[in-house]
């Protein structure tokens, strides 16, 4: 048993070559993120700098800024308000449709199934003008119900896929007991099937919150000042020539710190969740 131990752990040792790659992956992810937090706290002068200092000159002169103009605060409620009702109701509707793909055969259900998934194959650009003149048309062109709309477009698919999976790895003897106990199809589903398939569930909500969350064709497009998003005032700060580089860092890391938090926070979760998804 020592010597199997021993062995285990000669295994786990990192080796130099990847603790080398390891480190140079990780600063080639980070270097951009820092870049970012550092632009937003220098002061003009050093943005331009033929010598750019990687220890700045600390200064809030750009929060001051953005906050005083106050786009920021009101763009990133209006982020918070969509991605959380988009989230809620793509799982509201995505998770049930899971669960009848994966546990029952029906008629054309390869057909729906390729339906749904499909979906995740069009590329925004293609979509964002028919999309607009729908909006147009029913008056909801910079409001928070038509981005929560058009987000379902891509979330719900998200959502059957990464659900599916759970539910699949659940044996169907477990409703088959249920079923004889007396237990409804409905009673089956939320007592027994959805409290096992919550870490694949709480995957794909991270995933869907985090993707609508930073989506920005369609809130540049649909957005003007009521519903406009994070993103899209961060971009507001590039006009032609004119690209207010300071200001735009500062109000692109306000947007991008809550995901790197929430996603540091819930990354031991967001992988134990995937894995289950992998185990049969």
């Amino acid at each position: 048993m020592i010597l199997k131990s021993t062995k285990r752990r000669r295994k786990l040792r990192m080796r130099p070559w990847e603790a080398l790659f390891g480190f140079v992956l990780m600063i080639t992810i980070l270097f951009p993120v820092y870049w970012m937090i550092i632009t937003g706290v220098r002061p003009q002068t050093e943005t331009f700098d033929s010598k750019p200092k990687l220890i700045p000159t600390i200064t809030f002169e750009h929060y001051q800024e953005i906050i005083q103009e106050g786009s920021i605060i009101q763009g990133l409620i209006n982020s918070i308000l969509i991605s959380t009702i988009s989230t809620a109701l793509a799982l509201l509707l995505g998770v049930p449709a899971a669960y009848v793909l994966a546990r029952w055969n029906f008629k054309r259900k390869s057909d729906l199934w390729f339906w749904i998934i499909s979906n995740r194959f069009i590329s925004p650009i293609a979509v964002v003008l028919p999309f607009f003149l729908i909006a147009i048309n029913f008056n909801l062109v910079d409001t928070y119900w038509i981005m929560i709309i058009i987000y379902q477009t891509f979330a719900i698919p998200f959502v059957v896929w990464l659900a599916i999976d759970q539910f699949k790895a659940i044996p169907k003897e477990v409703d088959e007991a249920a079923s004889v106990d007396g237990a409804s199809i409905f009673k089956t589903f939320f007592r027994i099937n959805l409290p096992i398939a919550i870490p694949g569930i709480s995957v794909s909500a991270i995933l869907v919150f985090v993707a609508c969350w930073n989506e920005l064709l369609f809130a540049q497009i649909l957005t003007r000042s009521e519903a406009i998003t994070g993103p899209v005032v961060a971009l507001g700060y590039m006009s032609g020539y004119d690209i207010r580089w300071g200001p735009m860092m500062a109000t692109s890391t306000l947007v991008v710190l809550p995901i790197l938090l929430f996603a540091a926070i819930l990354s031991k979760n967001l992988v134990r969740g995937l894995a289950m998804g992998a185990i049969k």
